[in-house]
């Protein structure tokens, strides 16, 4: 696959790259791109959320409600 070199306007500069038709030439996984993304995001998360420990819950500690 050969492709023409922009420069930073956007505009040919002359210059073409070769690049592997193995690499560069596989159609895209649309599942594969969104699951990437999702855990990029979540990893961009603060992650400061917490549960209660038996400790910490005020009152009794015994079940309220029948299981």
């Amino acid at each position: 696959m050969e492709l023409a070199v922009l420069n930073t306007q956007g505009k040919e500069t002359g210059r073409k790259v070769t690049l592997s038709d193995a690499v560069f030439g596989v159609e895209a996984n649309d599942h594969a791109i969104y699951l990437d993304v999702k855990q990029y995001l979540a990893d961009q998360r603060q992650g400061t959320h917490k549960a209660k420990q038996r400790n910490e819950v005020a009152g009794s500690t015994r079940k309220l409600k029948r299981q």
